[in-house]
């Protein structure tokens, strides 16, 4: 296992599973998520046209 005893305070440290999150960071999420399911999906199923 590592040491991490060069951390100040380890128990400090904030994980990303810690912090809140709003409705800006949930639609930010989704506008990127949409964008990926198209360029995987709808630019190779048009291409074919």
């Amino acid at each position: 296992m590592d040491d991490h005893s060069h951390e100040p305070d380890p128990d400090k440290r904030v994980t990303s599973p810690m912090q809140a999150f709003g409705s800006r960071e949930v639609g930010i999420g989704a506008a990127v998520t949409l964008v990926g399911l198209l360029l995987a999906y709808a630019v190779p199923f048009l291409a074919t046209f």
